[in-house]
């Protein structure tokens, strides 16, 4: 019921709004899976090879500074779907993680904080808002915001193909046919997970041609488990004998971290993932759509570059999933929009995950619901060319990765970044301006920023409602730490270990 009077006080708003009409854009976001930004070539991938992709960021604009709200992938995607940080949903942590102090057992220095293992249902969701806006609205691929009463229909999506709690594709085939998976019918045996849900995206495209829509394609690539079509991963290991590259490895805390992209798994799944878009871009083209339809890709955290089969490489980015340095939290993200936004435009302005639910407010000419918070800006002025607002982003991950990350928080501001950790109540401090790879601390030299960043994160923490971790009373200091993981590798051999450039 109360999700109901939501949605017809934020339909009122809307029907009395001059934007609404018969002109309001189709809306299409494609969300990658761990996807790092170094992982696309029109951000300089030289071995992946993603056509549609870079071909979409010439047709529109190319974000250099966009940011996933967390490391890790159920907080992010709360956050974009509500329009908030993921601290005041309670959502601070992979959904499946332990979820409370009392059920940790690594040894570890700390105690993660508890966290919600779901997104409340009366949760102001955007598939809620373009649906009171008179949209059609479809959801496909991996959710991961909830128990079952809790996936994609339940939260404003019309049609859900895929959505569920698992945070992979880890039934039946997992990435081909039978799927097991419980909102998605199997296709013929050997069927591509991908290209099938891009072919639902374009069906429900098609069939709703004549009204506006809000199609939201939310890949399961590239998570894991590493699997590609067999024509793909041949065509990678032929490419990465050809191009004669090799393993080349550094550390990041406890953990090595992939130095090369060379993966030619990996590399077959972002193409196939490149493909499914192309195919759902193709269907907009085909049905003249194209122009005026808003097309939105992102991602929700970095690479994987430090654990899970180490398949990739952020750099010139440090770390990656599950830190709060660039490699774990900087995303790809473009958007095309060819009524509003110039061909090959380049918008520097950082922007973060809760700036698409306030983005799409703003273009369908609605307003929030009263007392509703949102913490995103509207990206239409980038879209136009012009600067956005001034202002901080923030990250609080009270927790510790599985890929080797520790409790922590961070702020940006401008182009000096904070790290606080708490196992030690260290903070580092870069500037990313000259300092992309967070080589260098700054720290010490610069204590009058520390202060003033650490004082606006800790405000920003307690208006949010932030929880932290707390000690762990059977620490034990000589056993082997928490955080430690080895990573595979062929025989005996031990990876040479090679400290990461100075960028």
């Amino acid at each position: 019921m109360k999700s109901a009077i939501t949605s017809l006080i934020l339909l009122g708003a809307l029907l009395s709004s001059p934007v609404f009409g018969a002109d309001r854009p189709n809306v299409v976001v494609f969300l990658a899976d761990d996807l790092g930004q170094r992982d696309l070539g029109c951000y300089g991938s030289t071995f992946y090879e993603t056509p549609h992709l870079d071909r979409l960021a010439s047709q529109g604009a190319r974000f250099t500074d966009a940011y996933a709200a967390c490391p890790v992938c159920s907080p992010t995607r709360a956050s974009l779907m509500t329009g908030q940080w993921p601290q005041r949903l309670g959502i601070t942590d992979y959904i499946g993680a332990p979820l409370t102090p009392e059920q940790w057992k690594r040894n570890t220095q700390l105690l993660p904080a508890p966290y919600a293992d779901r997104l409340p249902l009366d949760a102001p969701t955007l598939a809620k808002a373009m649906k009171a806006a008179g949209y059609a609205t479809f959801f496909a691929g991996k959710w991961h915001l909830g128990p079952e009463g809790w996936w994609p229909e339940n939260q404003g999506f019309d049609i859900n193909r895929g959505g569920h709690d698992r945070g992979g594709p880890y039934g039946g085939k997992k990435y081909f046919s039978p799927y097991g998976n419980p909102r998605l019918t199997d296709g013929p045996d050997g069927e591509h997970l991908p290209d099938r849900l891009a072919a639902e995206t374009a069906t429900f495209i098609e069939e709703n041609r004549d009204r506006p829509f809000f199609a939201y394609y939310s890949f399961y690539d590239v998570h894991t488990p590493l699997m590609a079509r067999e024509d793909l991963k041949k065509k990678y290991e032929a490419k990465r004998e050809r191009l004669g590259l090799q393993e080349k490895w550094g550390r990041e805390g406890e953990r090595d971290v992939r130095l090369v992209q060379e993966h030619a798994v990996y590399a077959g799944m972002v193409e196939a993932m490149d493909q499914a878009v192309g195919r759902v871009l193709a269907k907009l083209d085909e049905l003249g759509l194209a122009d005026n339809t808003l097309v939105i890709f992102t991602s929700d955290n970095g690479g994987l570059s430090t654990s899970e089969g180490w398949p990739t490489s952020n750099l010139p980015l440090r770390g990656g999933k599950g830190w709060l340095y660039e490699g774990g939290i900087r995303e790809p993200f473009i958007a095309r929009w060819p009524a509003v936004i110039k061909a090959g435009s380049v918008v520097s302005d950082p922007v973060s995950s809760p700036d698409l639910f306030t983005t799409l407010l703003d273009i369908t000419g609605s307003s929030p619901l009263p007392g509703q918070k949102l913490d995103g800006v509207s990206l239409m002025p980038a879209f136009q060319g012009k600067p956005l607002p001034e202002r901080s982003l923030f990250w609080h991950y009270p927790h510790y990765g599985n890929q080797g990350g520790a409790p922590g928080a961070a702020i940006r501001r401008g182009d000096w970044k904070l790290i606080e950790w708490y196992e030690d109540n260290r903070v580092e401090l870069f500037n990313l301006a000259s300092d992309l790879a967070e080589q260098q601390d700054r720290a010490a030299m610069e204590p009058a920023t520390v202060e003033r960043l650490r004082s606006e994160l800790k405000s920003w923490q307690q208006e949010v409602g932030a929880r932290f971790p707390i000690p762990n009373p059977a620490f034990n200091a000589s056993q082997p730490n928490g955080r430690a993981a080895n990573r595979p590798s062929a025989g005996k051999t031990q990876p040479r270990k090679i400290t990461p450039p100075k960028n």
